[in-house]
């Protein structure tokens, strides 16, 4: 049975079908979609997540070229969620029967409205609501997480969006992965040398729109007396009204960076010749920013 989330599921399982030669295991059965956008042509980048009654994700995954995907899931009651850059997300349920073809066959998806652009004018980074992490690999295992506590940025926003200019000052010393060893570690001349480099700074040059709310960054970075050109791959997230009325703007932004493009590149080594720090260290922003004055 598929349907809409709110709509009467209605019944599609096909008995006998192209897959009828398919193996499944005992007790499982087939879904399948495709995917095409408004003008009846596939939507290959689309991905989708199929859960469970209970709302646990059993599957997930991207279309093959032709928009289409094809799953094999224990038999019983699912829900189906499809997402695409652009596309507003569609959602259905479905009965998978034992040995049996679930098909919500051609699903259509409609083009999202692209959220409200902030006005031209400054916009200010709003620190108690915004975050700069990072994630870098230890000994070539586990990944530890850090921040910067102390940062601050304007955005002047122009008319259009993309002559828009971004100015951001990050603390160095305020750096924390909530090991105090290890901070003081990073602040030193090993790494991050604080004292003769107390700041970490970034200005655009560009903003270029990707498409849907997807936007790239570009700008120059200057970290520990190093200045190179890096993008942020960023999410633009709406406007909203803070707890006083005040109008917000938010993004999400992510960039990957290279240790030794800053000298940065602090090497000892452990007895089995593995690095103490990954060559790259991945850097998330989630940001608001409010009218500046």
């Amino acid at each position: 049975m598929i349907g809409r989330w709110r709509g009467r599921p209605t019944n599609r399982t096909q008995r006998t079908s192209p897959l009828a030669g398919l193996r499944t295991p005992p007790s499982a059965g087939v879904l399948s979609c495709r995917v095409l956008d408004p003008v009846n042509e596939p939507v290959a980048h689309a991905e989708f997540a199929v859960s469970d009654s209970m709302g646990r994700k059993v599957v997930s995954g991207g279309m093959d070229p032709f928009g289409s995907f094809v799953t094999t899931v224990p038999a019983g009651e699912y829900r189906l969620a499809v997402s695409a850059e652009g596309y507003t997300p569609y959602r259905a349920t479905a009965m998978v029967g034992e040995n049996t073809l679930a098909s919500l066959g051609d699903v259509t998806l409609q083009v999202a409205r692209p959220p409200e652009l902030p006005a031209p004018g400054d916009w200010e980074i709003e620190p108690a609501h915004s975050s700069i992490a990072f994630t870098a690999r230890h000994i070539g295992l586990a990944r530890i997480h850090g921040r910067f506590n102390a940062f601050a940025g304007v955005i002047r926003v122009g008319d259009p969006v993309e002559q828009s200019a971004m100015h951001v000052v990050i603390d160095a010393a305020s750096i924390d992965t909530n090991v105090r060893m290890r901070d003081d570690h990073l602040r030193s001349a090993d790494f991050l040398d604080v004292r003769q480099y107390p700041t970490l700074e970034f200005y655009s040059d560009r903003f270029v729109h990707k498409g849907g709310n997807r936007w790239a960054v570009t700008g120059a970075l200057s970290l520990h007396g190093v200045t190179r050109t890096v993008t942020l791959d960023t999410e633009y997230l709406g406007l909203g009204n803070g707890m006083e009325g005040e109008t917000r703007a938010a993004c999400r932004a992510t960039t990957e960076l290279r240790r030794d493009d800053f000298t940065v590149s602090w090497q000892t080594m452990l007895a089995r010749g593995i690095a103490v720090v990954g060559p790259s260290i991945r850097i998330e922003l989630d940001v608001q920013v409010v009218p500046k004055g």
